[in-house]
């Protein structure tokens, strides 16, 4: 049901900003280069100079050093005009990022010091390195370095509340909407749905939570904000404006249009191209069934357990072992447990002559039945990627989908970090 009000959602941004900034001392915007952080950080420090208190605020950016150039010079622009009052924390560092164009590497490292001959591009001016933190940054990840960073952030300023601001639109995903209006996450600050408890006292806000892609464009018009000009360059390609992403190119995210690299930018390109290990082929094939959508074809010889079995053999160890690990999780998730299917692909496995079985309940909030099976070898049904087969296995190794998404997982870095930040915690107990 749409609730509709009087005010529209700038007005509601003032306000959540005027919120933010009566109630914490240490605020920084997080941005990424793109449009939505973009517009965040305008409304922020337009606030912020309006009501004197840019003091209060800072400007956090991860580079990752091979991205197009227009996002490039938009970012350093960005820092350039920055207040004097306003806090540059632009990191470059060799972050463990995930790449998707390559068999043989989960991640890559920006700017990594063994690789510096063939960066991307140079430093920028000024930056935060590895030097600048107490923690082992090279053995994290981007998101883990992130939320981490927050503390330290919150410390070194010696803050008694830090307000991280994020540029999410709930209309961009199902993931960003959850994030927003969860009613399962308790960690609110003030109990207000657009926040997010990172640490005692640190917490997210996402103020522009309820904007639209239109109400960004405009917001830029009608202020004349300086943007990144990619986003002309996707309009011009024929880019759909809600497609428009700027992001780590080797990121799942990104695959699909990586193409346009080579024309948008192709002395950004051919660096690249070395860089991280098949950019080109998946640049080339991203879109196509070679990359390992569901119409891909086995050499007819084998099966499709034998042909993932095939190409398990043909990865490295560590990759290889993931997959396994992955792999066996999920046998014994369909055998003990059961996955949740629709009446539809019940029907279709029924039609297949499968043997399977329906349990009475599930914990999961669905229509759907749970149900118990053990890896098919394939099957045809809309619900394909839902079902346990050994087809799907081989799509998710040619997809270099590390994190197992096409066969139900989702990324665990959060719950290891929560981990790893308990253990230390409590170490001295």
């Amino acid at each position: 049901m749409q609730v509709f009000k009087k005010e529209n959602v700038y007005q509601a941004t003032q306000k959540r900003l005027e919120y933010i900034f009566k109630e914490f001392d240490n605020i920084y915007v997080s941005f990424s280069g793109g449009k939505d952080s973009g517009v965040l950080l305008n409304l922020t420090l337009q606030y912020a100079n309006e009501t004197s208190q840019l003091h209060k605020v800072s400007v956090f950016h991860i580079d990752y050093e091979a991205q197009y150039s227009a996002t490039t010079n938009y970012v350093d622009s960005v820092f350039e005009s920055l207040p004097n009052e306003v806090e540059n924390l632009r990191c470059c560092l060799p972050l463990k990022c995930p790449t998707s164009t390559s068999m043989f590497e989960s991640f890559w490292r920006p700017w990594d010091p063994d690789k510096k001959n063939i960066w991307v591009r140079n430093l920028p001016n000024k930056y935060l390195s590895d030097d600048s933190f107490d923690f082992d940054v090279k053995n994290m990840s981007d998101y883990e370095f992130q939320k981490r960073f927050s503390l330290w952030f919150h410390k070194k300023k010696k803050a008694q509340k830090t307000c991280v601001l994020i540029g999410i639109r709930a209309e961009e995903s199902l993931d960003r909407w959850r994030t927003i209006v969860s009613d399962r996450n308790i960690n609110k600050y003030n109990h207000i749905a657009w926040t997010t408890k990172q640490y005692d006292n640190v917490y997210n806000a996402y103020p522009i939570y309820d904007w639209k892609t239109e109400d960004i464009w405009t917001a830029n018009a009608k202020f004349g904000w300086d943007y990144n000009k990619l986003y002309d360059l996707f309009y011009y390609a024929g880019v759909p404006l809600g497609s428009m992403r700027v992001a780590s190119p080797f990121h799942d995210a990104a695959k699909s249009s990586l193409s346009l690299y080579r024309v948008i930018d192709p002395e950004v390109w051919g660096k690249m191209v070395s860089r991280v290990n098949g950019v080109n082929f998946t640049a080339m094939y991203g879109g196509t069934k070679a990359m390992g959508w569901k119409n891909i074809e086995k050499p007819k010889h084998f099966t499709w357990k034998q042909y993932a079995m095939f190409l398990l053999e043909t990865l490295p160890n560590e990759i290889s072992e993931n997959y396994r690990t992955k792999l066996e999780t999920s046998i014994k998730f369909w055998k003990e447990k059961g996955g949740v299917l629709s009446d539809e692909a019940i029907k279709d496995l029924e039609d297949a002559g499968i043997k399977f079985k329906v349990a009475k309940s599930t914990n999961y909030k669905t229509d759907k039945k749970p149900v118990m099976m053990e890896y098919i070898d394939e099957i045809e049904s809309r619900d394909f990627t839902l079902i346990p087969t050994w087809k799907r296995l081989c799509v998710t190794i040619l997809k270099n989908d590390h994190v197992g998404k096409y066969m139900g997982f989702s990324q665990t870095k959060a719950e290891n970090e929560k981990r790893k930040l308990a253990l230390e915690k409590y170490k001295n107990l």
